[in-house]
């Protein structure tokens, strides 16, 4: 089974073309791939390219626990840099289907730079989705660990829950973020943001994902915390996130269609051998 390994911020994800794999992966069998001792290793699989009805292409996105993201700017923005480097879209400009949405992807210095079209974001709780009554999630709060904590909640696509922080730190991302993505106002498990305004132009994020756990970088992550920095007026656009892993810049309109521009590097190819699904995963 023949991969590609790209890194996106040091947020990395398996390419695997379907042609190659030939079978349907098993949620333990996506486990293992990704597992970082067992396996190859990474933040998750994308299996494309896909026939798509409405995009030029389409993408399924994997999450390393085996199970199924909506979306990801990191994953998009690997997936658009491997079909240019392999030839299976020429154009510089494209669309890539999501479980999350229609995409569009454009290509910048042969590919180590992948602009993306992320969609319109939305604070509605029904399209998050949160629990309660329709609303804005904006400034409600969380008791969590022990803590009160301010949040806003937000989708381009997947779900995000951003903590308003005076400070952010790897610490508490890794001890609040698992108690928050599956926290029952949240249906659908939720990604986790904490979130530190630096000015009008910056902010900082540490990141628990969904499925994934903590993670150097997310483009989806940013996107949202951007937006809620926005909405909230506390940050103008364009916006600046720094995370572990560096900075994607993103562009937020006035209709609140999303645009993040970001770096991809090429980690390595080979093939995976067989052995690999008889391990403990």
């Amino acid at each position: 089974m023949r991969f590609a390994k790209y890194h996106g911020l040091g947020n990395d994800y398996i390419v695997l073309d379907p042609a190659d794999v030939g079978r349907d992966l098993t949620p333990k069998e996506i486990r293992q791939i990704c597992h970082r001792n067992y396996g190859v290793g990474s933040d998750g699989i994308l299996l494309g390219p896909l026939r798509s009805a409405t995009c030029d292409v389409g993408v399924r996105i994997f999450n390393p626990d085996g199970s199924e993201a909506e979306k990801s700017g990191n994953g998009l923005r690997i997936f658009s840099r491997w079909l240019h480097d392999t030839g299976r879209v020429r154009a510089e400009e494209f669309t890539v289907e999501t479980a999350g949405g229609r995409v569009r992807v454009r290509i910048q210095e042969g590919g180590r730079l992948v602009t993306v079209d992320m969609g319109e974001v939305s604070f509605d709780s029904r399209r998050i989705p949160v629990a309660g009554p329709p609303r804005e999630v904006l400034r409600e709060e969380l008791e969590v660990g022990g803590r009160t904590l301010s949040y806003c909640a937000a989708t381009v696509g997947n779900p995000h829950c951003v903590i308003l922080c005076d400070e952010v730190s790897e610490k508490e991302a890794r001890e609040l973020g698992p108690l928050i993505e599956v926290e029952p106002r949240f249906p659908n498990r939720t990604n986790v943001q904490f979130m530190k305004v630096l000015d009008r132009s910056n902010i900082r994020i540490e990141i628990w994902e969904r499925g994934a756990g903590y993670t150097l970088a997310s483009g989806s992550s940013s996107s949202a915390a951007a937006a809620v920095a926005r909405r909230l007026g506390l940050c103008d656009s364009p916006i600046a996130v720094h995370m572990p892993g560096g900075h994607l810049d993103i562009a937020i309109a006035d209709d609140w269609r999303i645009t993040m521009t970001g770096p991809v590097a090429k980690c390595c190819e080979g093939a995976i051998s067989d052995d690999v699904f008889e391990q403990p995963a």
